[in-house]
């Protein structure tokens, strides 16, 4: 029998920072290993794989549209088939959207011929302290899973949380049972990649196993994700999604549309009511990625030079058209 493969969920709520860790982890991966990441994004375009690095030895597959732990359950079968046949990955890093409950997962992950082929080690949620703040997420049943469900918890995104933030999580963390193997501080994403190796504990139960389930059960009606087609210019592709208690709204620009740094930057900072904005963006001859969480934001350089596209998560449908219009006043006229 060949080895298994030795998988970990990297989880953790919207913003917590997931991408960038599992950057960092790449950064770590050893040069002769083969590894995989199924991406997961609850939005209808798909970003996170814009962030991601292209490298030698790894291969990125991204699943949007919904989560992976329940309506895109099947996409998560058929992706996991898909790259232990084509890949052959000697380590799989799963990244589940940040409404995922990692119920599903784990189930997926231990039934059938999975269970023969992959070997499910620690799971990794990460935590911003900042969320604290948030009575919404703090009641999200999905959040508190994610945290029951870890075996190991790393604070991260430290340099943006007070100290009595962070000491509130580290004791709320102390008081969970049964204990987590590790609790971890992280500035951004940065932790060991020999926390991977850690064996999963599989006593550890969801307290609000049927929590997700439930969600979808009471979710409007969607209709099925349609692929993408090619923008033109001028014109960008549009997808909205709708779930229970967040709506998602995602645009693709051409790739010759090049986007003004000062116009979008104060667009995107701008905009109220959104919990997350992540976007891929020409800037002159460079492509940067946009991530906001609340009213934090960041610019890195990126090597994606597919198109420009972006995505916001928000409690509740925003002013689409307007948005989009803003959006258009941030490319350069030719």
């Amino acid at each position: 029998m060949p080895e298994k493969i030795p998988v970990n969920i990297i989880t953790g709520f919207l913003g917590v920072g997931k991408t960038t860790a599992i950057n960092a982890l790449l950064a770590q991966k050893p040069a002769d290993e083969r590894w995989a990441v199924l991406v997961n994004e609850f939005g209808q375009i798909g970003v996170d794989q814009a962030a991601m690095p292209d490298a030698d030895g790894l291969h990125i597959k991204e699943l949007a549209g919904g989560c992976i732990c329940c309506a895109l359950g099947p996409a998560l079968r058929a992706g996991l088939a898909t790259l232990i046949r084509t890949a052959k990955p000697q380590r799989l890093i799963i990244e589940p959207t940040g409404l995922g409950h990692p119920e599903g997962i784990i189930d997926t992950l231990q039934s059938g011929s999975f269970k023969d082929a992959l070997d499910l080690r620690a799971i990794i949620c990460l935590l911003d302290p900042q969320l604290l703040e948030d009575p919404r997420v703090m009641a999200h049943e999905t959040f508190q899973d994610q945290l029951n469900l870890a075996d190991i918890v790393v604070l991260n995104k430290l340099d943006l949380a007070s100290e009595a933030l962070v000491d509130k999580a580290l004791q709320g963390l102390q008081g969970l049972f049964p204990p987590k193997q590790r609790v971890e501080q992280a500035r951004h994403g940065h932790f060991d990649i020999e926390l991977l190796d850690l064996i999963r504990d599989d006593t550890l139960a969801a307290q609000f196993p049927d929590s997700h389930s439930k969600q979808q059960d009471q979710a409007p009606a969607m209709s099925p994700l349609q692929p993408l087609v090619l923008p033109t210019v001028g014109a960008p592709i549009r997808r909205i999604g709708q779930g229970v208690d967040f709506v998602s709204c995602g645009w693709v620009f051409h790739r010759d549309e090049v986007f003004d740094y000062d116009r979008l930057e104060a667009v995107l900072n701008s905009l109220e009511g959104a919990l997350r904005i992540k976007g891929a963006f020409r800037i002159g001859y460079v492509w940067v990625f946009y991530n906001r969480v609340l009213e934090h934001h960041d610019i890195d350089k990126i090597a994606w030079r597919r198109d420009s596209r972006i995505e916001i998560i928000a409690p509740e449908a925003l002013d689409w058209d307007h948005i989009e219009q803003q959006l258009q006043g941030c490319i350069e006229s030719r």
